[in-house]
């Protein structure tokens, strides 16, 4: 019978999730689903490759550890698709640390070191354990892997990996990791397909979302990128501030009288497109938004990505491809075209009418630079590399 695996991408507060099928030499996908904890009645969707709605249920109170909406997702599993045993549990996994550049199989051992870089993540890491730790207790036999955000970006060195504090801190771990890793992997190789004469050229992938970062590319391969030890440095994004004067944290510290806590909460949930506009932090509602609060966070954008280009481009030599990917990158087209319009001085030019279309490639034919729109996949990425790590163990 061929074997199945289950890919889960952890949010703030939902969980993505797919059904992987591994007998063929590129996982398929079954189904896919989404763990949506927000609400009052946590609930359970379950939709097929096309779209189609396969499976629904709610629970009447907040599942505080996940356990019941896990069980129903295995149990549905078991139903739906009874001849695909369930091999293993890959799990999107942001902060790897210094010595994380793979997949792993998350033992106690490997749990309890990712749980000590909590302070690194704190906002994201507590949430991709949680799944670990809920499947360990209901699934104790079944296989689980770690696929981390910060692997892909291991190749990058210093100077681009350096903070200029004293070198005890850099020995100690303190060091630019970089994350969206999982997304910037699949992108590439995705270019690579479309436009292998790229590949070899000097590559900037937009990961543009709700969380949002920059990688230089060449040869495939992370060189710089724009988020550092923590997810917090770089663009703005939804709820985070990106780069920030670290003056001013000390100012709010020394003179606001906030605790380390209250500034973390204010840069984690209160800056980024949310803070500037006072209205929301999904860039939807701001485009659609007649307030000027709104276009001075929208501008804001826009200038930081496209000064952050022009940094990658810096450590790159030049500037040959930017491809735009995540939920902003793949589908507002405003947004694109403003990005790229700032960075005409490069000789960046995008054609109208497949940027409104969000082709793959939609720079204009006079443009020296190429641009593409390429959607990511993060679940088919970890599903691939479960995939490998399996095979290589004999467990298919």
């Amino acid at each position: 019978m061929p074997d199945a695996v289950l890919v889960l991408n952890s949010g703030s507060s939902s969980i993505k999730f797919g059904l992987f099928d591994m007998s063929a030499a590129v996982p398929t996908l079954l189904c896919k689903g989404l763990l949506d904890e927000h609400e009052t009645k946590p609930r359970l969707v379950v939709k097929s490759p096309a779209g189609d709605d396969l499976f629904e249920t709610r629970r009447e109170a907040p599942d505080v550890d996940g356990d019941h909406l896990f069980a129903d997702v295995l149990g549905f599993i078991e139903d739906r698709f009874g001849d695909h045993p369930l091999r293993a549990v890959g799990h999107r996994i942001v902060h790897g640390g210094p010595d994380s550049s793979g997949p792993v199989e998350l033992t106690d051992d490997v749990y309890a070191k990712l749980e000590a870089l909590t302070p690194l993540a704190p906002l994201h890491q507590p949430r991709c354990l949680a799944p670990v730790r809920t499947i360990r207790t209901i699934r104790p036999a079944l296989t689980q892997i770690g696929c981390f955000d910060t692997a892909f970006h291991h190749s990058i060195a210093p100077p681009a990996s350096r903070f200029a504090i004293p070198r005890r801190y850099e020995e100690r771990g303190v060091r630019r990791y970089g994350f969206h890793g999982l997304s910037f992997e699949y992108v590439a190789g995705r270019l690579a397909g479309i436009a292998p004469q790229l590949v070899a050229k000097r590559t900037v992938i937009a990961h543009l979302g709700n969380g949002a970062s920059l990688c230089a590319l060449r040869d495939g391969r992370s060189i710089d990128t724009t988020m550092g030890l923590t997810p917090l440095d770089g663009l703005v994004m939804g709820t985070r501030s990106g780069t920030i004067d670290p003056g001013v944290l000390l100012y709010l510290q020394h003179h606001e009288k906030m605790s380390v806590e209250d500034v973390q909460h204010l840069l984690y949930h209160q800056s980024g497109l949310l803070g500037v506009s006072g209205i929301s932090s999904d860039m939807r509602t701001l485009l659609a938004s007649s307030k000027a609060a709104a276009r001075e966070a929208v501008d804001l954008f826009t200038l930081r990505a496209a000064q952050e280009v022009a940094m990658m481009a810096t450590t790159l030599g030049g500037l040959d491809c930017l491809v735009f990917t995540g939920g902003i990158g793949e589908h507002a087209k405003e947004i694109r075209s403003a990005i790229a319009e700032r960075l005409g001085w490069f000789g960046m030019r995008i054609d109208a009418a497949t940027n409104d279309a969000a082709r793959e490639r939609i720079s204009g034919g006079d443009s020296a630079i190429e641009v593409f729109v390429i959607p990511t996949n993060e679940e088919l990425m970890i599903a691939r590399h479960c995939s490998a790590m399996l095979r290589q163990g004999n467990r298919i």
